[in-house]
């Protein structure tokens, strides 16, 4: 592992900015840029700590905070999206998705409260501004680009809501390898085709919601002749690489995982 470096920075996109995290190893050469993208509730020290770990095998690793720019940021203040997180985590994880328990997890709130977890669900899951939120990493992978410790090739990687965010990434066709953690297939599937380079998936084999996209998804890759590797853990949950998450978080399955993550970028950002 190489000793790593950080930094809090923001990049421009468009006519707005998105605040992020560069981590980069502490040295004079150029290595590979990865696009990393935080799971539902934003920027945290979790996806901060996956920054510096990256770093430590050789990338130059972008972590945008993407409900940092001023279209999102006044209903997913950080403020806002620990509310949404804490009544989340107050749910079992077999129910997470069962939408008749959390409604009337939700009728329990407190009016304010109700009124803050309702808006920051509905713009993260009932209305998701995808298409906005991968241009702003598409920015994020010019903003790589410019920099001077950076080579040629740009790899993404994505956890949970950041594993859909990374392959709607590749779809645009500016990186040059992908890897999603249990995130949602694109929409409509078709965007596959516009990918380049190689695509790796891992998945849990108790994340039902999410599986079952697996197939369509496969199906694409096959389709339209793109290389990829899909890895499901049995026995396993959502979010299983989180180790802040004790609900969830599973140590075997996170460190294989990671060597398989390691081994990917290696073999095609190298």
């Amino acid at each position: 592992m190489q000793v790593a470096k950080s930094e809090n920075i923001s990049y421009t996109a468009g006519n707005d900015s998105i605040d992020a995290y560069l981590a980069y190893p502490d040295d004079a050469e150029t290595h590979p840029g990865v696009v990393l993208i935080h799971e539902i509730f934003g920027l945290d020290d979790h996806t901060k700590k996956v920054a510096d770990m990256l770093a430590g095998e050789g990338y130059v690793v972008l972590a945008p905070h993407l409900f940092s720019s001023k279209k999102l940021s006044h209903v997913l203040s950080q403020q806002n999206i620990s509310a949404a997180m804490k009544f989340m985590m107050s749910i079992p994880v077999e129910k997470q998705r069962d939408e008749k328990y959390r409604a009337e997890a939700l009728a329990r709130l407190n009016e304010e409260e109700r009124e803050v977890v309702s808006k920051v669900n509905q713009l993260l899951f009932v209305n998701r501004p995808t298409d906005m939120l991968t241009e702003y990493l598409s920015y994020g992978v010019e903003y790589l680009k410019s920099l001077k410790n950076v080579s040629g090739k740009i790899g993404s990687v994505g956890f949970c809501f950041g594993g859909g965010m990374s392959i709607n990434l590749g779809c645009t066709g500016k990186t040059s390898a992908c890897v999603i953690f249990y995130g949602e297939t694109p929409n409509p599937i078709e965007k596959i085709k516009n990918v380049n380079g190689h695509i790796m998936g891992l998945y849990g084999g108790e994340d039902h919601r999410i599986n079952s996209g697996l197939g369509d998804f496969v199906k694409a890759m096959v389709e339209y002749k793109k290389p990829f590797i899909i890895r499901v853990f049995p026995g396993v949950h959502h979010a299983f690489f989180n180790d802040t998450r004790p609900q969830t978080y599973n140590k075997q399955a996170a460190e294989e995982a990671w060597r398989m993550l390691v081994e990917f970028f290696k073999a095609n950002l190298y």
